[in-house]
Parts: structure tokens; C-alpha cells; sequence
């Protein structure tokens, strides 16, 4: 069994290949499993750098070292693949996968806790040919989320500064959108604000649309928010937020299914676990048991609800 940390040194706003080096080479000292420490030389690398390796070995773990979009890179070089699993070790700025598991999110940043760890399959969301194990979105909230990186940069603004800006930015274009959607026996054709498919329940830096999503029982929770005024998106965003939509069936619908589909008169962006893909449809479909995912020791005895059947 070998071990790949792939790396990604722009996670984070700093390059943490010398700690994450340095934690690898400590824990390995009394092991004698092969391993590597990969650093990224650009976006979809992760991808390649597994899908090389798979086929060069005959049971591959694989630590994403940085954040969800590093996670997602490593997500999609390991879908499918029986012999490869998958674990967040987090080293960026937004870890919204981890953060599901409440208390015991700490785990995942336990190096030791994850090297004695377990292997649990789990569902992954086939969206437009990618995969994403946690949160894909379309509407107000994916324009926002792809737009904060246009103004999170500048001096002064910073982070959530820059998401404020975003999200004013966005709110005078538009709240809603014209999509076409279908999932099940639901079909409308109308403006909606936002449509939220969960596997996980964390996304956009702590937004918590589902508190009841597993990512192994074979179904997204699927949230259609509809077109509303922005003074009531202002109101109805906090419990959206906060895990309370069921509170809302005014103006959100909560379905469960395998299948979605959203058409658009033209292009939309597309949130992936935080990546950006374009399109003017969008095709989901739930995968069961798709990936393996890598359970640190001591998992799920500090968390009352975990997203997993542990």
C-alpha cells in the first residue's frame, strides 16, 4: 500500500509543503509503507497525479493536503477506482467537508488518526461528467461563491470581506434565474433563486442547507429555492443557512432523489465543492458507493449526528 500527500502550496494564501513535509516524514519513521509527498503544479494536477499512480500500484491512500478544492481535485483522480480511497488533511482555508463532522472534524487534521484509519464507501454526485462528494449548487449562491475571489484579493477587503461585496454585487444583477427543473415527478420552468443537491451538508464557508444528508444512503438532498424579492431572500437566507429550509415550504421545496436535471437559456455557472464549471444544463446523478473514503480513528464518537453510517 503506498500513501500520496498531494499537496497544493497556493491553499490557504501559503505554501504548507514544509510542515506537511516535515509531519510525513515524522509519522513514517517507524512505518514501512511506501509513500510521497506530490506538490501540485497547477489546477486538475491532483486528478492526473492519482490516475498515474492507481495504475502503478495495487492499493493507493490518498491525503488531500489543502482545502475543499484540493479535496475535490483528489475526488475525481480516485471516483470509481476500487483501489484508491480518499481523505481530507487540511491545510486551506475552506473546509467545509470536514466541518460535517462536527467535533470530531479535528480528526482529519490528526495525521496519526488518519494513517490508523478506516476505509467507508461512500455516494458521490456525477455532475456534468465531474464528480463532487459534498455540495453541488446552481443559482445566486454559485455566482456568489465564484465571484468572491474577484474582490477577496484587494487590499484592505480580505476574505469575507470580499464575499460581502460579492454577494451585494450579485444582488442588484439578480436574485433569480430562469432554469428549467426536472427531478423526479417535480418539473418547473420558471426564475428560481437557487437549487442546492447535498451528498454532504457543509458549503460556501459554513452554509448548512441540510443537517440530515448521509453520504452513503444513496440519495441528494435537493433544495429549489424560488424566485423571491430581495428583502425576503435577505430573511429567508439565515435559516437556509442554518439547516431550517423545512421551516420555509412557502419558498423553498425539499426533495430526495438520484437524478436532477436544470436547463438555462444560456451559460450558468455551476458550484462543485467549490470549483466553478459552466454550462447551460447541468445533468446530476447519485452515484452509490463510488468512492472510498478514508475514516480517522476515533471517528464518530464526538459527533451526535455524523453524516456516515459508522
Amino acid at each position: 500500500m503506498k500513501h500520496l500527500f498531494i499537496v497544493n502550496p497556493a491553499a490557504g494564501g501559503h505554501d504548507a509543503t514544509p510542515e506537511v513535509t516535515a509531519k510525513v516524514q515524522a509519522a513514517f519513521q517507524n512505518r514501512s509503507d511506501p509513500y510521497e509527498v506530490y506538490v501540485t503544479l497547477g489546477p486538475r494536477d491532483a486528478t492526473r497525479k492519482i490516475r498515474t499512480e492507481i495504475s502503478n500500484c495495487d492499493e493507493l491512500r490518498v491525503y488531500a493536503c489543502g482545502g475543499d478544492g484540493t479535496f475535490n481535485e483528489c475526488v475525481n483522480g480516485a471516483a470509481l477506482q476500487p483501489s484508491a480511497a480518499v481523505t481530507p488533511f487540511p491545510t486551506g482555508t475552506g473546509n467545509d467537508f470536514c466541518r460535517q463532522f462536527g467535533q470530531d472534524a479535528a480528526l482529519f487534521q490528526d495525521l496519526e488518526a488518519l494513517l490508523n484509519g478506516t476505509v467507508h464507501e461512500i455516494d458521490l454526485i456525477c455532475c456534468n461528467g465531474s464528480y463532487s462528494a459534498n455540495i453541488c449548487s446552481v443559482g445566486i449562491d454559485a455566482r456568489i461563491g465564484t465571484d468572491v475571489h474577484k474582490y477577496s484579493g484587494l487590499p484592505v477587503i480580505g476574505g469575507r470581506g470580499g464575499y460581502v461585496i460579492s454577494a451585494g454585487i450579485n444582488a442588484i444583477k439578480g436574485i433569480s434565474s430562469n432554469m428549467h427543473i426536472r427531478c423526479g415527478r417535480f418539473d418547473a420552468e420558471a426564475k428560481h433563486a437557487l437549487v442546492c443537491a447535498c451528498n454532504g451538508r457543509f458549503y460556501g464557508g459554513g452554509f448548512n442547507p441540510s443537517r440530515d444528508a448521509m453520504m452513503d444512503d444513496g440519495l441528494m438532498d435537493i433544495y429549489i429555492v424560488k424566485r423571491v424579492s430581495l428583502l425576503t431572500f435577505a430573511r429567508l437566507i439565515k435559516k437556509y443557512a442554518a439547516g431550517r429550509a423545512d421551516e420555509l415550504p412557502k419558498y423553498i421545496t425539499h426533495l430526495r432523489g438520484t437524478d436532477l436535471y436544470i436547463e438555462f437559456p444560456g451559460e450558468e455557472v455551476i458550484n462543485l465543492d467549490g470549483e466553478a464549471l459552466y454550462g447551460d444544463t447541468v445533468s446530476m446523478h447519485l452515484l452509490p458507493k463510488a468512492m472510498k473514503l478514508i475514516v480517522p480513528a476515533g471517528l464518530g464518537q464526538g459527533t451526535a449526528n455524523p453524516p456516515l453510517r459508522l
